[in-house]
């Protein structure tokens, strides 16, 4: 199967092509095509002609097009869980997951649409403001650069895309090496519910020559990226005066506080550390346990784990698979090694089959260990005792990321203290940092990344204020 790129409504072959190997199988699935720069920049000058249309479209046919892809996307939901399955490895029934939150991202982003406005501002608060009315409208941006990673292959592009034309903007949308069948889906979607040629753009190929055309170009006003923070910060010192919403690393965590009825808590934990084989941004990947429940905890949760199902993404049964590349077996592995040599023990799991990393829970890690203090992205969880929960919190702010965190207590006063205390972009109390919903405001502090997610907010940051004066004197 040979993938063109998709500029200005139509499909493009391009001078070079790359093969796409299946993570589980290692078998090709697809060639690839690999944009140069001459390529990249037919995209930016599609999505740049295109952008007055999009700007002067109404919002009611904008949320038209949104709410017809949700539909067109329900209607292929089996069909898109498979690509999903087949390029990222993700277990079917996770895929399927994914593909549901799509269409409900795409319906967030047709409501919004309609729901873009401004304020009026009274000027007479002001001593020489009397006899003027002012009010602020909201227009587009202009074109977006969306880069998206592999792990969320469709709902991160729809995370990005969504808001992009919910607010009248246009898109060059450069998706992960490893998952374009799904952005390459999406966009076909998008054209058969009547979107203009050039307001949605695809062009895969190498990060460096893509990333580095779209963020430099003047053509763009806004970058949206998803990935790591060494990428992440790259975009920021290289965009100028360009917006930039930046979803980056994280190690996230989750204390369990005494009194906390474990029975009820441990399958959403292991549930949270291995779903996906870890590679989600906010997978629960440190558990910080008081002394007084961390035995039994440590007995529940190993036990749990080891009925985790291990085979094909494309099987029904199957609860992990292959990690996105070789070379994440081995990375993942040679930290687990490492853990172990500076004094961590294995409760279970530490070895791989073939691609599949097998789900892993380490006990009494060293917190400068890599499995701690950056982001592992495999199915590694930490289970660490602490004394009480002032030194969880400790723990977990120790750390350069700052998505998301958890706590389960049943005191009230221990609650609002970790909601207080965690310096992160979002507490959950009595529940695993794992949890996301698609209109929920999203995003981190420190190395986490800048700006936020989620359909209202995003598009906050894809439209610029402009400020009417009407002077009547």
């Amino acid at each position: 199967m040979k993938k063109d790129l998709f500029i200005n409504g139509k499909k493009v072959e391009a001078k070079n092509y790359t093969p796409l190997f299946a993570p589980y199988s290692r078998e090709e699935i697809a060639q690839i095509a690999s944009a140069d720069e001459s390529e990249v920049d037919l995209a930016l000058e599609a999505a740049y002609e295109a952008r007055e249309t999009m700007a002067k479209m109404p919002s009611y046919k904008r949320a038209l097009i949104l709410e017809k892809v949700a539909s067109l996307l329900q209607e292929r939901a089996d069909e898109a869980a498979k690509i999903i399955a087949l390029e990222a490895a993700k277990p079917i029934t996770i895929a399927k997951g994914e593909v549901d939150r799509t269409v409900q991202t795409y319906k967030f982003a047709a409501e919004e649409a309609k729901r873009i406005h401004g304020e009026t501002i009274p000027l007479d608060a002001a001593p020489g403001g009397e006899g003027r009315v002012a009010y602020t409208v909201s227009e587009p941006i202009g074109v977006i650069g969306a880069i998206t990673p592999f792990n969320f292959p469709m709902n991160l592009v729809a995370h990005k895309v969504g808001p992009a034309i919910a607010a009248g903007n246009t898109v060059v949308l450069k998706p992960a090496n490893q998952t374009p069948l799904s952005a390459f889906f999406i966009a076909e979607l998008f054209y058969e519910a009547g979107l203009p040629a050039g307001a949605l753009n695809v062009v895969t190929g190498s990060g460096s020559v893509i990333g580095e055309k779209v963020v430099k170009d003047d053509r763009v006003s806004k970058i949206s990226f998803t990935g790591s923070p060494a990428v992440g910060i790259g975009i920021r010192n290289k965009a100028g005066l360009k917006r930039v919403t930046l979803e980056l690393g994280s190690n996230a965590a989750v204390i369990i506080d005494k009194g906390v009825d474990l029975d009820k808590i441990i399958s959403r934990c292991v549930t949270g550390a291995f779903s996906f084989q870890g590679q989600v941004c906010i997978s629960l990947q440190r558990i910080f346990v008081v002394e007084e429940v961390y035995e039994a905890f440590v007995e529940k949760f190993v036990e749990k784990t080891k009925q985790l199902r291990i085979g094909s993404p494309l099987e029904e049964t199957t609860d992990v698979s292959a990690l996105i590349s070789p070379k994440d077996v081995d990375r993942t592995l040679s930290w687990i090694k490492e853990a172990e040599a500076h004094g961590a023990k294995i409760a279970v799991g530490g070895t791989a089959e073939g691609n599949v990393l097998i789900p892993t829970v380490l006990l009494d890690v060293d917190l400068a260990q890599k499995v701690s203090c950056q982001e592992v992205f495999a199915p590694i969880v930490l289970i660490n005792k602490v004394e009480n929960v002032d030194k969880a919190i400790e723990a977990v702010n120790d750390s350069d990321y700052g998505l998301q965190a958890g706590i389960y207590t049943e005191n009230i006063h221990t609650a609002l203290d970790a909601a207080e205390n965690l310096h992160v972009g979002g507490v959950l109390i009595n529940d695993i940092p794992t949890f996301r919903v698609d209109h929920m405001p999203y995003g981190g502090v420190k190395e986490s990344g800048v700006g936020r997610e989620g359909i209202k907010y995003a598009i906050e940051e894809m439209t610029e204020k402009k400020l009417v004066i009407f002077n009547r004197n």
